[in-house]
């Protein structure tokens, strides 16, 4: 099978083109693939396919064979994915995922996509629908005991749950120790992406994520622009703003007028190759 090494700010995948190459159980072949060991290494897979609606659909499986419904990060290694290869000449790329329709518009560099500016639709907020057990229309800086000790969590779901958690100092935390407790905390029926915030300025923060069936990953974009909304919830910083993450930066804006989420960000090759599934 040809695939494609790529990341986003290091949040990295393989990426199949699933037009030309028919994998019958992508789960097993994404655990398979993932492991860092005996496989190629990576975060999960992606299959770009066909689609009826969009340009192109996604598919992605997580490194623990889990289906995952949305990867801000992957989504715009898809677009760079599409246009270098000449599969598109647009720019502006319509992309179909099990979150809805996504739009890629796509910046490019000397014929190559650089960057990557991605509609990633309305923050969903009502604490049932991300999904939750609280019925609130949000849910922000709700008490919950994680693991004996009692936190405050603002709860947002881009296509996928995370729950936003406010620290001091996020360098400090043991992501491995305390992760899982997040992720299948009772609090959430589906599990949830964590990320651990903190707060730099009123236009920048910095974060750590622990993803739900990857554990933690050097970037999430979906994450970031959790991150942002709840931020914004909070009071803590303005619309417009800068996400640290482990991998790199990410520009995330909440458009104030349509109340979608914007997220810019990199896209990157790292390489190409052949392997037995």
């Amino acid at each position: 099978m040809k695939f494609t090494k790529m990341h986003g700010i290091s949040n990295d995948y393989i990426y199949i083109n699933g037009a030309t190459e028919k994998i019958y159980n992508p789960s097993d072949v994404a655990i398979k693939l993932s492991d860092r060991h005996t496989g190629i290494g990576s975060d999960g897979i992606v299959m770009i396919l066909p689609s009826k609606t969009c340009d192109f659909r996604m598919r992605m499986f997580n490194s623990d064979g889990s289906e995952a419904e949305m990867c801000g990060n992957a989504s715009r290694c898809v677009g760079k994915y599409v246009y270098d290869k000449g599969l598109t000449k647009k720019t502006k790329v319509s992309l179909e995922t099990l979150a809805g329709k996504k739009i890629l518009n796509l910046h490019v560099v000397d014929g190559k996509v650089d960057t990557v500016t991605v509609d990633m639709g309305e923050p969903i907020l009502r604490g049932v629908d991300i999904p939750t057990i609280f019925d609130l229309p949000t849910v922000v800086s709700q008490p919950i005991v994680v693991s004996g000790k009692k936190i405050l969590t603002t709860c947002v779901s881009m296509g996928n749950p995370h729950s936003v958690v406010y620290v001091d100092d996020v360098d400090s935390l043991d992501l491995e120790k305390i992760g899982p407790s997040y992720e299948c905390h009772p609090a959430f029926p589906h599990k949830t992406n964590t990320e651990f915030v903190e707060i730099l300025s009123r236009n920048e923060v910095k974060m750590r994520v622990w993803e739900r069936g990857a554990g933690e990953t050097m970037a999430c974009g979906t994450g970031a622009c959790a991150v942002a909304v709840a931020s914004v919830l909070n009071g803590f910083t303005d619309r417009d703003v800068r996400v640290k993450l482990r991998g790199g930066d990410l520009q995330i804006k909440w458009d104030d007028d349509d109340n979608h989420v914007y997220m810019t960000g990199p896209a990157t090759t790292v390489y190409e190759g052949d392997v037995e599934i």
